[in-house]
């Protein structure tokens, strides 16, 4: 499958128009955007390359390419295994800056997924140059609060880069708010309360949660879309958030697929087969 952010690719060979412009090109379609997950590094550095572009040829909207770190605090067994992999193997930040260089090289805006540790060590300002110019669409930044943005707002305005901070289920109408005022790109919201991996219902509050965070940006005016993520893993549950999200964001399942193989060709089928089944489930949304 070629998507249709694949086709918006620019002259230069990379992404073009960012996150926001992919999922105004999936609501233009009806649908919801797609949104993929994988770690730098996993199962090796050429081989989450490899897995980012089937994720991409197979129907993602937007590629999450996660930065491995030793201390995943959200993180469930699933992505602990793959990022213990890739810090195993050996991956650097330079190595994350390759994958997102090859991801936004399809068209596809890839989206860095990082704790704040590595960037406040690497250098906020650095940090967002080099991403820039590999390509990089900007960061979700699930550990990092508003009120400890400030370095990173600034550097991201700087560069032209999306900022996706994370809105979750304990949080107050007053807090998302807040929240959404600092995001641009997208809004993360997190449908349940603790780790990610496979969930075999989507989390009974999660419509909620999506409709508390359109009436905050509704009060901002922004426009911004709102994704859901955490625990999505069949095409049917992709089609359940759908109805009632802008994104579906889908990480473990992805990550299942690499694991389970017993080589990486067997890996990349699997995962080929899952993106094509997640992209038919947000074309066909089921509406509440």
């Amino acid at each position: 499958m070629t998507t249709a952010a694949t086709a918006a690719a620019d002259s230069a060979g990379t992404a073009s128009g960012g996150v926001r412009a992919a999922y105004d090109r999936a609501r233009a379609e009806g649908r919801a955007a797609l949104v993929g997950y994988l770690p730098a590094g996993f199962p090796t550095c050429e081989g989450a390359i490899e897995a980012a572009k089937v994720m991409v040829d197979a129907g993602c909207d937007v590629i999450e390419i996660g930065l491995p770190y030793s201390d995943p605090m959200m993180d469930g067994p699933t992505i602990q295994d793959a990022v213990h992999q890739a810090l195993v193997g050996g991956v650097r930040v330079a190595d994350v800056f390759r994958t997102v260089e090859a991801v936004a090289a399809t068209g596809v805006p890839p989206l860095v997924m990082t704790y704040w540790n590595p960037v406040d060590r690497y250098g906020v300002e650095a940090f967002a140059r080099d991403l820039k110019s590999a390509g990089g669409a900007g960061l979700i930044t699930p550990d990092l609060t508003p009120e400890e943005a400030g370095p990173w707002l600034e550097a991201a305005e700087a560069h032209d880069l999306d900022r996706v901070f994370l809105v979750a289920l304990s949080s107050t109408d007053e807090r998302i708010e807040k929240i959404v005022k600092v995001c641009r790109g997208f809004v993360y919201a997190a449908s349940l309360m603790g780790v990610t991996g496979t969930r075999g219902t989507v989390d009974t509050g999660a419509p909620r949660l999506v409709e508390r965070t359109r009436a905050a940006v509704a009060r901002t005016g922004s426009g911004l879309p709102v994704g859901l993520g955490l625990g999505v893993s069949t095409g049917a549950q992709a089609a359940e958030v759908a109805g009632f999200a802008d994104g579906v964001i889908v990480g473990s399942a992805f990550i299942r697929r690499l694991l389970d193989a017993p080589d990486l060709p067997t890996g990349l089928k699997d995962l080929r087969l899952l993106t094509a089944e997640l992209a038919a489930g947000v074309r066909h949304p089921v509406v509440p």
